[in-house]
């Protein structure tokens, strides 16, 4: 295997700053906005709040590989939102109403994708459902994101309808966020990377605002190879599906050894554009792959790349580092809320199943797959330009260092695209110090 290895961090044993904002918002219930850059544990404390919250909270996400990776539901789903625009008549009882009764606390992942509509459908579905007026049905609302990261959609004339209706696209636009009385929660330890020089290339890449000198900065990890020439040594991130296939496949039939195809078993509803494995996977001696699940064990994490060794009869021998482990197919599941009437409570049900080996060929990847991953060594095709707003910023902070990035061809401003509303969002909450979070109730936020 090349000296590709990816060291990914397994899940982080949480600093001091974050068990104390667990204790707040445990202890005093506020609806806050949890932000922060890439790698600064967002996702970790998340789980961590889910965890200890136990069956009186439920996650939810905008899309059907968010809301699973976050081990959830979409919020489409939950909601029986339609997909379009939400306007009033979409707002209705729902069948499953007592689980809707039953929340104290909702986390909603990937905020920075939900749209005005949806937010303030969810706020009205929880007044209806909960029959209780105040925002948000009176539910802890916490959300998670990054808004200088994924977009929310808008197409069309659907820009001039939100604007009107709402006040804008994004989350904090709609009224029910300011009478909600959000705190802003900002993260800023970065874990993933530790060069403050990088640190910082990362920040104004992520703010839209580079200037000449930090641009050069960036552009002198520029080589000249190609992409697939490249892939012998880093993990590709490119803007496209069709040219991380192509990478893929390349050096899949590049191999002299046999292929080994693999099916995956799909039980119930499942929808294929949510597949977590490919289908079917076919595998090669020598192939780099990424592991899509983590190791119970902790010998690897969702992200770790390795090579494949070998086939026995019901597992995939992958080489990571020195050692050999036998890979067993896993299962995913489609996650849907409902009440116990035994505890009251909620409760998660099984929608539908994937099974396959948690296996990923991982030469190269889109940077919307490589969202949560930390690499080693990153080659960025910027063979077409970059075309969403974050994209640049998703992209880069992938890397550990800025020594492991490598870029097919400078940095244009045109690349770096960043939709200065998202920072109106700290106008519409209440920024509230980190520090304050090992503090009783009484010197905490005013909401």
């Amino acid at each position: 295997m090349s000296d590709n290895t990816l060291t990914t961090r397994a899940e982080p044993t949480l600093s001091e700053t974050q068990i104390n904002l667990l204790g707040w918002l445990r202890r005093d219930k506020p609806n806050i906005f949890l932000t922060g850059r890439a790698g600064t544990g967002k996702t970790t404390l998340m789980r961590e709040l889910l965890r200890q919250a136990g069956n009186k909270a439920a996650v939810l996400a905008p899309t059907g590989v968010a809301a699973m990776q976050a081990g959830g539901q979409t919020i489409h789903s939950f909601f029986h939102l339609p997909p379009r625009v939400i306007t009033g008549r979409d707002i209705r009882k729902v069948r499953h109403s007592r689980v809707v009764k039953a929340l104290e606390t909702l986390v909603i992942d990937e905020i920075s994708m939900v749209r005005s509509d949806m937010m303030w459908a969810i706020d009205q579905s929880l007044r209806l459902n909960r029959e209780c007026n105040e925002p948000f049905g009176g539910v802890q609302m916490v959300i998670v994101g990054d808004l200088a990261q994924l977009p929310p959609v808008v197409q069309g004339g659907e820009a001039e309808y939100l604007e009107n209706t709402h006040g804008g696209p994004f989350f904090f636009n709609p009224q029910c966020f300011r009478e909600a009385g959000f705190a802003l929660v900002e993260l800023e330890e970065v874990f993933r990377q530790t060069d403050e020089d990088f640190i910082h290339l990362l920040n104004v890449v992520r703010e839209g605002d580079v200037r000449a000198d930090e641009a050069e900065r960036l552009n002198e990890r520029v080589t000249g190879r190609s992409g697939l020439e490249a892939s012998l040594s880093h993990v590709v991130l490119t803007a496209t599906n069709e040219t991380a296939f192509r990478i893929n496949n390349a050096r899949l039939e590049g191999l002299p050894t046999t292929p080994h195809a693999f099916n995956a078993k799909v039980e119930g509803q499942f929808d294929q554009r949510l597949f977590p494995a490919e289908e079917p996977l076919v595998l090669k001696i020598g192939a780099r792959v990424m592991m899509t699940r983590n190791d119970p064990q902790g010998r690897w994490v969702n992200g770790t790349l390795a090579e494949v060794d070998g086939f026995d009869e019901k597992a995939v021998r992958v080489r990571i580092g020195e050692n050999v482990w036998s890979i067993e197919p896993a299962k995913w599941e489609r996650n849907a809320y409902a009440f116990d009437e035994a505890t009251r409570a909620l409760t998660k049900t099984t929608a539908g199943a994937f099974t396959q080996y948690p296996l990923r060929l991982a030469w190269a990847m889109t940077i919307h797959k490589a969202q949560g991953l930390t690499l080693d060594k990153v080659y960025l095709d910027l063979a077409r330009r970059l075309f969403a707003h974050g994209q640049a910023y998703v992209a880069l902070s992938r890397a550990r260092t800025l020594e492991g990035l490598e870029l097919s061809r400078p940095l244009t401003p045109g690349d770096i695209i960043c939709d200065a509303r998202i920072f109106d969002v700290k106008s519409f909450c209440d920024p509230v110090p980190l520090s304050v979070m090992g503090q009783s109730s009484n010197s905490a936020v005013d909401r």
